[in-house]
């Protein structure tokens, strides 16, 4: 099976380094407390978004192409299943 790509997602990814980044100087400059969780937060839902699109992609094009087959079909939910409960 062929994967999809996510390279769409890379932007994504760099704005996240670079958000935590800029969480890594705050806590080094010593801002405030409430300041430096709302970047976190902010990273949280940039991930969060991140993670939507490939889920996305994945039940687009994975489990799409894992109709073909019923033991197929049954793994790639029991994966994703097993992946959402973590």
């Amino acid at each position: 099976m062929k994967h999809p790509c996510h390279t769409e997602q890379l932007a994504g990814l760099r704005r996240i380094e670079g958000q935590v980044r800029g969480i890594q100087g705050m806590v080094e400059e010593g801002k405030y407390c409430v300041d430096i969780l709302n970047q976190i937060k902010a990273v949280k839902n940039s991930i969060i978004t991140v993670e939507g699109k490939i889920l996305k992609t994945h039940l687009r094009e994975c489990i799409k192409e894992s109709f073909k087959g019923e033991d197929e079909f049954d793994s790639k939910i029991d994966e994703i299943v097993k992946m959402l409960k973590r």
